[in-house]
């Protein structure tokens, strides 16, 4: 469901971050400043929603410029596709390189990933500098959602690309020292924890398309979680969220067929046609509907995991191809619902124009997020609220819950995999649990990938590195 239109007034204004082929290149200096932009909270207000609909992004079946950002939309490939979840169906193109760790620095998907999470930053950074019109009451929740969106956007590219620019106000025309100087890991995140707990003191819970308390208090847990410090703040962060009203469905197929229910923290929403609010993604995890030669198809290592742990989940989360039984699709976002007819090709509705919102963050995640703040980075807890969070998880999957009172990291990693399969949160949950090295390894060396540690991060995009003229360095191994 999406609860937003483009304002497209604004991208007269939006040029002055995304003229030429490059986000952060040198921009006219007829642009209007961004400084001027906003005359009243009208129009501010209009600028909030425009921070969600660069997250939103543009469907990919619009490909009339190639300065569009999809954002969202693509970002199974920079996340499941690295990890041991998903794959292309059959190696070929550019997609095929996050599959086998060949990443280039020339991959026009990482661009555009970049790209489309810079251009979030500056949206928010926008709404940011123009405060000054916004009503006494209102502004403190204003700025809440600007720096919720800020935080968001900063936490994804620190994740996937290391040290990176820090977007921490409007990049100016001459900022070009702020726009190709990469800064320490350590002070991205002490912004983004500055930004969600500025949002957690003036946010409530009235959205979930929007940022919310409960979004900002999950995604700073994340964050805690990630740094591998404050376990006991990301537990009571936790525990915040599981005393708000929250919960799971019964029905594990309504979690994404059922938009906007009580498990639903944040998410991006989208509506089917017309092209310009839908997402084209669930149809591109299908060969038959889809432009590619089909992406996102799931791994036998996955569809393993699901088989042997997943309990009722696993008929929802992947299928066999009806064209192709010998692979497997990912069956948590069929186009508007549909799963396709008895054939899995036929749709009534327009399936690369669908309307699935996409979950960014929902309370299965919270509880296991739980769970791991009160392991606190050992191996194993035997708490008792532990195991009862663990064990709501695994109850809703027909499942018994933990059998001998104790939760290994094992067991941990291995919920969340089949919880969350296809999500995009596989590769993020194997560096944070210290678990990627090994077993990216060992996926890499059965399928004949060419996996190494430098394929944690993703490569800086090379236009970025030929813009900067030598001020920007490649990320090792690249």
């Amino acid at each position: 469901m999406k609860l937003f239109k483009k304002p497209y007034f604004l991208i007269l204004a939006l040029a002055f971050f995304a003229c030429e082929d490059d986000f952060l290149s040198p921009v006219p200096t007829s642009a209007i400043a961004a400084d001027t932009f906003y005359a009243n909270e009208t129009e501010l207000l209009n600028g909030v929603i425009n921070m969600y609909d660069g997250i939103q992004g543009v469907n990919a079946l619009d490909n009339s410029d190639s300065r569009l950002n999809h954002a969202i939309q693509i970002e199974f490939y920079v996340t499941e596709m690295r990890s041991d979840n998903t794959r292309t169906k059959s190696s070929e193109g550019e997609a095929a390189q996050f599959e086998n760790y060949t990443l280039r620095p020339t991959n026009g998907i990482v661009y555009d990933y970049y790209r489309s999470f810079y251009d979030v930053l500056n949206r928010a950074n926008i709404v940011l500098a123009n405060l000054g019109v916004a009503s006494e009451a209102n502004a403190p929740k204003i700025e809440a959602e600007a720096k919720f969106v800020r935080a968001y956007a900063h936490f994804n590219l620190v994740r996937l690309f290391g040290d990176i620019p820090l977007a921490d106000r409007v990049i100016g025309i001459a900022d070009t020292e702020i726009q190709f100087t990469r800064v320490p890991k350590a002070q991205v995140y002490e912004l983004i924890v500055s930004d969600l707990t500025t949002a957690i003191a003036s946010l409530d819970n009235t959205y979930k398309n929007r940022a919310s308390l409960a979004a900002a208090q999950a995604l700073l847990a994340k964050v805690y979680l990630t740094l591998g410090t404050n376990y006991v703040q990301a537990q009571q962060l936790c525990e915040a969220i599981m005393g708000s009203g929250f919960g799971l469905q019964p029905n594990f197929n309504d979690v994404f067929y059922t938009e906007n229910t009580n498990e639903i923290i944040f998410a991006i929403g989208f509506v089917s046609n017309p092209a310009t609010d839908s997402q084209s993604f669930s149809a591109e995890w299908l060969n038959s509907v889809g432009r590619s030669s089909g992406v996102n198809y799931v791994t036998t290592e996955a569809a393993a995991a699901l088989d042997a742990l997943g309990g009722t989940r696993a008929p929802f989360s992947y299928r066999l191809d009806p064209a192709q039984p010998t692979q497997r699709q990912v069956a948590k976002y069929f186009p508007n619902g549909e799963n396709g007819g008895p054939t899995g090709v036929v749709f009534t509705s327009n399936p690369r124009a669908a309307g699935n919102d996409w979950i960014v963050i929902r309370y299965a995640d919270v509880l296991l997020m739980h769970v791991e703040a009160i392991m606190a980075g050992n191996n194993s807890t035997s708490v008792q609220a532990a195991l009862d969070s663990f064990e709501l998880v695994r109850l809703r999957a027909g499942l018994l819950g933990d059998d001998d009172g104790t939760i290994t990291k094992q067991e941990l990693l291995d919920e969340r995999r089949v919880e969350l399969a296809f999500e995009n949160h596989r590769l993020f949950d194997l560096i944070r649990l210290g678990a990627a090295q090994d077993v990216l390894s060992a996926f890499s060396a059965a399928n004949g990938y060419s996996f190494n540690s430098t394929d944690i991060l993703l490569p800086i995009p090379q236009r970025e590195i030929n813009l900067s003229r030598g001020m920007m360095q490649q990320n090792p191994g690249y």
